[in-house]
């Protein structure tokens, strides 16, 4: 599954509804780039007045009063560029600000479901390369691109006002211009959304083989991944040098129309003074007009072709926007914190399921472990209870409500889990903390510290909870950030708990010792621990035995052991080991 690309119209929608949002600002500095670009049209019409005044005979005074309207004009309009620039960078950087800002809210509202099934090599491609095509754009290329615009219609303006007849030369290089620019946007949409697509599998399969090296070398899988990230590679280059292909049509001949446009202009120009129908300072203006016009024209056809590259970022962070929700709250609040899975099926892909029709009433209060092979579909029966899937077939209900059918606040009042995967965000270890309980005071984060058996080392911290962690700031060793995980569950405050291996990745004693510094916050609340260790199993009020996405087995530790079955078999092997 790929996350959607936005159309050309939702990316004009898009577009349109930025301008609009700023229109006051860009109205302000295109009213300043104006000014700055008729200040720079005087040079050549100062000079064309001079050459004309000199082929009639003039004064030295008047050399001298030309001259100084001239130094004038170009104080002034180097002033106006200077403050037009420094406009337009903050409006840049406050637009790419607010894009930003859009788009993490967005990406973090996606549907877990979605997200998971989409792969992160997309998801990274467009908080990474995409985002960052957009900042050059917004930052740079919007302001150039009103310079760009303003000063080619003021030059064409001027050169027609100066001698109609002459200025048509300048427009003989269009047909060509526009007949190349035609084709290649038809092409570069594209051609950019094939190249951004290829660095989003490229990102996904080095990501995943990075994240994956263990099982890589344990299954000796090197040369097939190595094999898939030169297959992604090929693809890269191939999008790569298709979209370089058109920028080779597409520049040169945009060159060939600046050097055409000067020389006709002289040749067409000469033709008109022979004929008395202009004059050598006219010509001499426009020809130095032409000049003027080849850097305007060359950036914007060069943004031309940026623009292109960005509207592709743009349509892959707008997509995002598109991804539907996978679950509509309702109105109904749950009666108690009784949590009933029936019938619950699930497929990662239709028609592979891989939990079948698992019914599971969890009792108030109690604690339940869930044990089994690898593969089993053990964290995929966490995931249903926790809420964070929508199953595929039967439901799961807290208090005779949908899970799904909550929003996603209530719902984490009522179930939250705890995976093995954890992560520590840029900032102090109070942020971090925070996060869960954006009202926690010191003492309320330092007592969730306490439960989870972490008071100890945070103590003894630099700063204690001031510290900076995350990258670039205080390193926290993977157990340690697995009990911040576990804190922000504490402070959460949920009443039932999924714990989907949370301890795994500290050794066998501190996990036993953590587990039982955690029994007094866990009190009263259900909590559902699906382990690895059977110690936890031996703790807990039931076990349930989950082995090809079924319950096979379910009741008390002793009951289970004395009956003989697969989690007798567990028990005993684990014991041996």
């Amino acid at each position: 599954m790929k996350l959607p690309i936005a159309d050309g119209p939702t990316v004009r929608k898009h577009t349109a509804y930025l301008v609009r949002e700023h229109r006051g600002t860009l109205i302000g500095l295109a009213v300043l780039h104006t000014v700055a670009a008729v200040a720079g049209l005087a040079g050549p019409w100062i000079l064309g007045r001079l050459v004309d005044a000199v082929t009639q005979g003039t004064t030295a005074g008047y050399v001298n009063q030309v001259i100084a309207i001239g130094v004038v004009a170009v104080i002034v309009q180097a002033v106006l560029i200077r403050y037009a620039q420094k406009a337009s960078m903050i409006f840049g950087e406050a637009v790419f600000a607010e894009l930003r800002e859009d788009f993490l809210e967005t990406v973090t509202t996606l549907p877990l479901s979605t997200v998971e099934r989409a792969g992160t090599g997309d998801l990274v491609a467009r908080t990474t390369n995409d985002v960052n095509r957009i900042q050059h754009a917004v930052r740079f290329g919007v302001p150039r691109l009103i310079v760009a615009v303003v000063t080619i219609l003021l030059t064409v303006v001027a050169s027609l006002l100066t001698s109609p007849l002459v200025a048509v030369a300048l427009f003989v290089g269009v047909p060509l211009m526009v007949v190349v620019s035609r084709w290649y946007l038809r092409r570069a949409s594209p051609g950019y959304q094939r190249e951004s697509a290829a660095y989003a599998a490229l990102n996904g399969t080095i990501t995943e083989s990075v994240e994956g090296a263990r099982t890589v070398d344990a299954l000796r899988l090197g040369a097939r991944r190595r094999a898939r990230v030169q297959a992604d590679l090929r693809e890269a280059f191939a999008a790569e040098r298709y979209t370089l292909n058109l920028r080779t049509v597409l520049f040169p001949a945009v060159d060939f129309t600046f050097v055409l446009a000067p020389v006709a202009v002289i040749v067409w120009g000469g033709y008109m003074i022979s004929t008395g129908h202009a004059t050598l300072g006219a010509v001499t203006t426009i020809a130095m007009y032409a000049f003027q016009l080849a850097g305007p024209v060359w950036e914007l056809i060069f943004w031309l072709d940026e623009i292109q590259v960005a509207a592709t970022s743009l349509a892959r962070i707008v997509g995002v926007k598109l991804v539907d929700s996978d679950r509509e709250a309702g109105d109904e609040v749950p009666t108690d914190e009784h949590v009933v899975a029936r019938k619950v099926e699930y497929a990662y892909r239709a028609g592979h399921n891989v939990l079948h029709g698992i019914d599971l009433d969890l009792r108030v209060g109690e604690r339940l472990a869930v044990v089994g092979p690898s593969g089993a579909g053990k964290s995929t029966l966490g995931r249903m209870l926790a809420g964070i899937h929508p199953p595929t077939g039967g439901s799961v209900q807290v208090g005779g409500v949908d899970l799904v059918d909550l929003p996603l606040d209530d719902l984490r009042r009522h179930v939250a889990l705890v995976t093995q995967e954890h992560h520590v965000f840029v900032g102090s270890l109070a942020d971090n903390l925070r996060l869960a309980d954006e009202t926690a005071d010191d003492e309320q984060l330092l007592a969730a510290l306490a439960a989870v058996d972490a008071l100890g080392w945070v103590e003894s911290l630099p700063e204690g909870l001031a510290t900076g962690v995350g990258s670039g700031g205080h390193v926290l060793t993977p157990a340690q950030a697995q009990q911040v995980a576990l804190a922000r569950l504490v402070l959460l405050d949920p009443h039932t708990l999924i714990l989907d291996e949370a301890t795994s990745l500290l050794d066998p004693r501190a996990a036993r010792h953590l587990e039982r510094s955690l029994n007094a916050v866990l009190e009263g609340r259900t909590v559902v621990a699906i382990a690895h260790r059977l110690h936890t199993a031996h703790d807990a009020d039931r076990v349930a035995v989950v082995d090809g996405g079924r319950i096979t087995e379910i009741g008390p530790h002793d009951e289970l052991v004395a009956a003989g079955g697969d989690y007798a078999r567990l028990w005993k092997s684990w014991q041996q080991e």
